[in-house]
C-alpha cells in the first residue's frame, strides 16, 4: 500500500485506460487526479505538487516529452513515469535522458506498473530523509538559535567572546529577534553557567513596585511589607540577570543600578546597610538608547557603562537563507505534536524569502501557526499566510504578484514597481490602522522608537 498519502497525477487521453489507472492507484491508497492533456495538467502540477506524474508519451497538443521538461524544471520536481507504445521505446529512452525517471510499454501490466511506482516513491522517500538529516545537521542550533548566515555566525562568535568576561553586556535588536535567547547563550557559555539565570521585562513591572522587585526590601519598609524580600539582583547572585527593555527603567532606579555595576553593592528598600551582590547584568532593548539619553530619559553614565560590550542581533530580513531554515524548523515543531504532515510550496518559500518581517522571528512563527491552522491539505500555499505578507511581498518581488492577484486578466498593463519607501509607508499605515492609531503600540510592533515612527509619518507628509 502507499505510504505518506502520496499524490499522483495521471495524464492520459484514453478514457478507458485513464479510468483503470485511477481505480488501481486509488485502491493502493494513492491520491489521484486525472487530466486529458498536458495543457490541462500543467497548472495543477504546479499547484498540487504531486509526488509522481504518470503520463502517456503521445498526447493531443503538447506531448509527454515536453511535460518531462516542464516537470523537471520544478523545485522540488515530481517523479516522472512515462507510458509508451512498444514502437516508441527509442523516444522513451530519449525522455530518460531529459530527466524522466522510468517508462513502461503498452499493453500495461498493472502489477508491474504498481511495483514500479512503489519502487520510485520508496527511493524518493529515502532521498528526502537523507536531505532532512543533512538540513538538520546544517541547521544545528547554537543554544537554541538557528541560522548559518554570516551575520549569525558572527553573532555566535561575539557571544563566545563576551561570555569570557564578567562585564555587563548590551544586547540590541528589533522586537522578535530573540534577545533573551542571546542572553541565555551568553550565560551558558560563561563560567556562571551553574548559577541562576533570571530574566525580567522592565516594561512589565509597575513603576511603584520596580525598586522592591529589583533590590528587595526589609520587613516593614512600607505598608504591606510584612516580610523581607530578597529582590531579583540578590536572587541571581553568582549568576546572570537579564534586564529586558532596560530603556523603560525609571531614572532614579538607573542610578541605583549603576552603583551595582560599579561597586557590586546594593541597598534593599528600608534597609540600614548595603549588601554585596555578584551578578552579571545583561541589558536588552529594541529602542534607541542614544536618543533616550538625548531626550533625558536615560542616564548617560549608565549608557556608557553598558555599551562597552554591545551585541547587535540582525533582523530576520538581513539573514538570507536563514528564513527558510527557521520556517522549516518552526513548521516541524508545530506539526510534530499533531502528526499531520505539512510542507511549504515553492511559492510560499519564495514569499517568506521576500517578505521583510518587521516583527522578525515572532512574526514568522505566528504566520506559520496561522497557516498550519487554516491549511486543510498537505501543502501550505501563500493563501494560507496573512494577507499583509502576501501584499507586501508581491510589491517587492514581481514573481510573487500572480500568487496574490491571480485573477488579473492577461494583457493588462504591468504596474511599475514601487519603491521600498512606498511599501514601508503602506505597511506603517496598515499597522496604525490595526492598532487603532496607537503610535506607541505601532512603534513596538514595527520595532522602532516612537521618534522614528513620527519621522516616517512626517516624511509621508512632505
Amino acid at each position: 500500500m502507499a505510504n505518506w498519502n502520496e499524490r499522483i497525477i495521471v495524464v492520459e487521453d484514453d478514457p478507458g485506460l485513464a479510468e483503470l489507472l485511477v481505480e488501481e492507484l486509488e485502491s493502493e491508497g494513492f491520491r489521484v487526479r486525472h487530466f486529458l492533456s498536458v495543457e490541462d495538467a500543467w497548472p495543477q502540477i504546479e499547484r498540487w505538487q504531486p509526488d509522481l506524474v504518470l503520463s502517456d508519451l503521445r498526447l493531443p497538443g503538447a506531448d509527454g516529452m515536453s511535460l518531462v521538461k516542464h516537470v523537471k524544471s520544478l523545485s522540488p520536481a515530481p517523479l516522472m513515469l512515462l507510458i509508451t507504445a512498444f514502437g516508441s521505446v527509442s523516444q522513451a529512452v530519449a525522455a530518460l535522458k531529459q530527466g524522466a525517471d522510468d517508462f513502461m510499454t503498452k499493453p500495461l501490466d498493472m502489477e508491474h506498473l504498481l511495483l514500479t511506482i512503489q519502487r520510485l516513491l520508496k527511493h524518493r522517500r529515502l532521498e528526502r530523509e537523507v536531505s532532512q538529516l543533512r538540513q538538520q545537521k546544517h541547521a544545528e542550533t547554537f543554544h537554541g538559535m538557528i541560522g548559518q548566515s554570516r551575520a549569525m555566525r558572527q553573532l555566535y562568535q561575539n557571544i563566545q567572546q563576551v561570555a569570557a568576561t564578567d562585564a555587563p553586556v548590551l544586547v540590541l535588536g528589533e522586537s522578535g529577534t530573540g534577545k533573551e535567547l542571546v542572553a541565555k547563550a551568553i550565560h551558558a557559555e560563561s563560567g556562571r553557567v551553574s548559577q541562576p539565570f533570571l530574566a525580567v521585562n522592565c516594561a512589565g513591572i509597575p513603576t511603584e513596585l520596580m525598586e522592591s522587585e529589583f533590590f528587595g526590601h526589609a520587613a516593614g519598609a512600607f505598608t504591606g511589607a510584612q516580610k523581607a524580600r530578597t529582590g531579583l539582583l540578590k536572587e541571581a547572585d553568582g549568576g546572570t540577570l537579564l534586564l529586558d527593555e532596560i530603556g523603560e527603567m525609571p531614572l532614579e532606579l538607573q542610578a541605583k543600578l549603576l552603583r551595582v555595576l560599579q561597586e557590586g553593592t546594593m541597598r534593599p528598600v528600608g534597609a540600614d546597610q548595603e549588601v554585596q551582590v555578584n551578578v552579571r547584568i545583561i541589558a536588552a532593548t529594541h529602542r534607541d538608547l542614544e536618543t533616550r539619553v538625548s531626550d533625558g530619559d536615560f542616564r548617560q553614565d549608565l549608557f556608557y557603562r553598558l555599551e562597552a560590550l554591545t551585541l547587535q542581533i540582525p533582523a530576520l530580513r538581513e539573514r538570507g537563507d536563514d528564513r527558510e531554515l527557521l520556517a522549516q524548523h518552526i513548521l516541524a515543531e508545530l506539526t510534530q505534536a499533531s502528526g499531520a504532515a505539512r510542507q511549504f510550496s515553492p511559492a510560499t518559500l519564495d514569499l517568506i524569502y521576500h517578505y521583510p518581517f518587521p516583527g522578525n522571528i515572532r512574526e514568522l512563527r505566528n504566520a506559520i501557526e496561522r497557516a498550519v491552522t487554516f491549511c486543510q491539505e498537505d501543502v501550505i500555499e501563500p493563501e494560507h499566510l496573512p494577507e499583509r505578507m502576501r501584499l507586501a511581498a508581491s510589491q517587492l518581488s514581481p514573481q510573487l504578484a500572480p500568487q496574490v492577484a491571480n485573477d488579473n486578466q492577461a494583457g493588462q498593463d504591468v504596474q511599475p514597481l514601487r519603491t521600498l519607501s512606498e511599501v514601508q509607508q503602506d505597511y506603517v499605515q496598515y499597522v496604525l490602522r490595526e492598532t487603532g492609531g496607537n503610535k506607541r503600540k505601532a512603534a513596538d510592533i514595527l520595532g522602532v522608537t516612537r521618534r522614528t515612527l513620527y519621522r516616517w509619518l512626517e516624511g509621508e507628509n512632505d
